[in-house]
């Protein structure tokens, strides 16, 4: 029987999901670094929300680890790359808080266009400074928004009933997609020159870091307000700070920080700053929503072999799994032969090509290519399985996968 350790709060719920599906589950929150290290070895299964920490120390340790599950987007607390060496999946539920992070910046925008926490600490105090508190309206104003998926799609919508004006800008972007979520595509310094108000919606990662940096300020339009509700790193706070005191941002609303629990920052005790502590996903339907999310996907993944939302290896839909399962065991073995017969002879794998023809064209190929060089590396390097086997750092891979049509290979992609 798989075991689970629920290392952070989650709701009864969700511990009862894995009951009912036969896993045994162990609640033990507020860990020590080292008391989770010393008991993470007797678990297949881990799952947490932003507490706990999945470090490398943690993996070394996690001999029969093998899946991850965040109850939430970001997964900045576990070592991916540790954990994707050692072969363990890790997952997160992205679409359990999008309505609800999406909301919070809304409501930020809102706030800030309104600037309603000031005048709610003035009138609180017993003034009455209507003259003081001059907002401004959202009707007719240029939205600009840095990543457009699930979260940002979602603010889209809500500020286009809002009867803004939406651009936005996202590499990964299609014309296509733009037109179906009523935005305009844009290039980043366009949308800088042209946004009344600009809102975040992006992962936290080396292309994204201070992505509104000093010099990307300086492009914005005068008198822009700012959004946060993403990751704290994607704005230069000081650089924002400097921006905001010159006159030249308006105001920014910021609901993540470059450190967290922020106890300090350059931008508080400045009027025109709303700041909230990472509430982005902090309502009682979100927190439901993903752990009972959580649950049932690592529950799925131990139980069937279905991967939903990993980050670090290719998804196989419960549906697929299945059938997927009989192509998998035959590919792998497929893939260990000719691993043996490269390793009889001087042992280097340059270079590997993968057809798939038949019904096997018509499956999901990138789970069977993982399966195909985990096989095809075992002979060679110890550990190795589907979720490492295509790390860059191990191996690259060409597939070239048919669908036959009338008996012959017609389609090539």
């Amino acid at each position: 029987m798989p075991k689970v350790l629920i290392s952070d709060k989650l709701s009864q719920a969700a511990v009862d999901i894995f009951r009912t599906r036969g896993i045994e589950v162990d609640v033990k929150t507020g860990l020590t670094p080292a008391e989770l290290r010393e008991i993470i070895g007797n678990y297949d299964g881990l799952a947490i929300r932003s507490n706990t920490k999945v470090t490398k120390e943690v993996l070394d340790v996690a001999t029969n680890l093998k899946v991850v599950g965040r109850a939430g987007i970001g997964v900045d607390n576990v070592d991916l790359k540790a954990a994707t060496a050692r072969g363990v999946v890790v997952m997160n539920t992205p679409h359990g808080n999008s309505i609800t992070t999406a909301e919070h910046a809304i409501a930020m925008m809102f706030a800030l266009a309104r600037e309603i926490p000031e005048a709610t600490v003035s009138t609180k105090a017993g003034k009455w400074e209507k003259n003081r508190f001059m907002g401004v309206e959202l009707t007719g104003k240029t939205l600009g928004l840095i990543g457009a998926g699930n979260i940002g799609s979602i603010v889209a919508d809500r500020a286009r009933g809002l009867h803004m004006r939406v651009i936005a800008y996202d590499p990964f972007l299609s014309e296509k997609r733009a037109v179906d979520i009523g935005v305009e595509k844009a290039e980043l310094d366009d949308l800088l020159a042209r946004a009344d108000f600009i809102t975040l919606h992006t992962p936290l990662t080396d292309a994204t870091r201070n992505i509104l940096s000093r010099e990307a300020l300086a492009k914005t339009k005068k008198g822009v307000r700012i959004i946060n509700c993403a990751r704290g790193g994607l704005i230069d706070e000081a650089a924002l700070a400097e921006a905001i005191t010159a006159g030249h941002v308006a105001g920014a609303a910021l609901d993540v920080f470059e450190s967290e629990p922020a106890k300090d920052s350059p931008l508080f005790g400045m009027e025109k700053v709303v700041c909230t502590p990472h509430l982005g996903a902090s309502t009682n339907e979100a927190q439901e929503n993903v752990a009972l999310q959580v649950a049932e996907q690592i529950s799925d993944f131990l139980l069937t072999g279905a991967v939903t939302n990993a980050i670090n290896t290719p998804s196989v839909s419960a549906e697929d799994a299945p059938r997927l399962r009989p192509y998998m065991a035959l590919i792998e073995k497929l893939g260990a032969f000719a691993g043996q017969l490269t390793h009889a002879q001087d042992g280097v794998i340059r270079k590997v090509a993968i057809d798939y023809e038949g019904a096997a064209a018509t499956l999901n190929h990138k789970p069977l290519t993982a399966a195909a060089l985990s096989g095809l590396l075992a002979p060679v390097l110890a550990g190795v399985n589907m979720v490492n086997a295509r790390s860059p750092r191990v191996s690259t891979a060409s597939t070239s996968p048919k669908r036959c049509m009338t008996g012959q290979a017609n389609t090539r992609r």
